[in-house]
């Protein structure tokens, strides 16, 4: 072990002999550490890095980011558990994976629940979260409640069972419209809305407990994420789901703004790849990074590839821009590929075109 690691090791553990006993303060259980690994297999890889079969929990697990990684996870080899409520992550998604791993059903705003589901797991990928800017501007208080005391009971398991790492995922959205572009991890955050400021705080307690208590943490910046199974049908869609079913249908598209507003869109195999990496690679913990492919399209732009991918025609309607909506959105990923040695594979048009293969093959 080397000598950081050492440091943060006893730090850990002399704050652990300052913690109450939970059972006193009638929250949790007397801990009982169970293992559910499979035998470590160093010839597995995720990226350029050697790595092992790992026990993990990713939050959220059934929802649309989520159930891709779960995905990935169970492709590497590792042992997948998944906490998720169904609120807003769907069962379909988790279809043929029943038998490989296991579902803990419940709240991330229950202590207890998210301790059962923690316990006995390596590294933790913190997904769980309800994913919108316009439904947090109608419901701030649930928002704040889910992301940020949810994070909280994701942080204060993870420390009470000695769980390696902690991968949260944040959102781009906390830079609002500061700075310039692209957006770099040193520019001051910025949150408009109350789901920015939620994601803002959730990932500052992130780096809090790995700062007091020694807990590995890495905080990823996602940049407007699409891909397969994200739900068009929802009240709260993304823009590119939406269009992919507006086009499709031979609707007009709804365009908040002029259209000129750009994003720096990022397909879901790149997150996944991301997350991998920032699960396993040394020196990342305390890490915050931006996630995204460093490039930008206006909403114009991304509707007219979606048309050409689905070889159709486009209309499209404007109307007033949303409250909590940024202007533009795009991405340095340079720390990431220092730290992580993420490199976004998929650019916009071939992440359309296999968005839109899968939804044509699920349909």
């Amino acid at each position: 072990m080397g000598g950081d690691a050492r440091v943060r090791a006893d730090r850990r553990r002399a704050v652990r002999r300052q913690r109450p006993d939970r059972r006193l303060l009638g929250r949790g259980r007397p801990r009982r550490r169970r293992t559910f690994a499979r035998p470590a297999r160093a010839d597995e890889r995720s990226g350029n890095v050697a790595r092992v079969s790992r026990s993990v929990l990713v939050t959220g697990g059934a929802g649309f980011i989520g159930s891709n990684l779960v995905r990935a996870l169970l492709d590497r080899g590792d042992d997948v558990r998944v906490l998720d409520n169904f609120a807003t992550g769907n069962r379909a998604n988790l279809i043929g994976l029943e038998d490989d791993i296991e579902i803990v059903e419940g709240e991330l705003r229950s202590y207890e629940r998210v301790h059962n589901a923690v316990r006995g797991v390596e590294i933790v990928f913190h997904q769980g979260a309800l994913p919108s800017v316009p439904r947090s501007i109608q419901d701030p208080l649930t928002t704040s409640a889910v992301t940020i005391e949810g994070t909280l009971n994701v942080l204060l398991a993870a420390r009470d069972e000695d769980v390696r790492r902690i991968v949260y995922a944040s959102s781009s959205s906390v830079y609002g419209n500061s700075g310039t572009l692209p957006r770099t991890e040193t520019q001051q955050p910025d949150p408009i809305s109350p789901y920015a400021v939620a994601k803002l705080a959730a990932e500052r307690y992130c780096v809090s407990f790995h700062r007091v208590y020694g807990l590995e943490t890495v905080a990823l910046r996602y940049f407007n994420v699409f891909g397969p199974r994200q739900d068009p049908k929802s009240q709260y869609a993304a823009v590119v789901p939406r269009f992919l079913a507006a086009i499709e249908a031979g609707e007009p598209v709804t365009i908040h703004g002029d259209g000129n507003q750009s994003r720096d869109f990022t397909y879901v195999a790149n997150v996944v790849a991301a997350n991998l990496l920032a699960g396993e690679v040394d020196g990342a913990d305390g890490a915050v990074l931006n996630v995204a492919t460093g490039h930008r399209a206006s909403v114009d732009e991304l509707a007219d590839t979606i048309g050409a991918a689905l070889g159709k025609p486009v209309e499209k309607e404007y109307l007033p821009v949303r409250a909590g909506d940024v202007k533009d959105s795009w991405a340095d990923v340079s720390e990431a590929r220092r730290v992580l040695g993420y490199e976004p594979a998929i650019g916009l048009e071939e992440g359309v075109r296999l968005t839109a293969e899968a939804a044509l093959a699920r349909d």
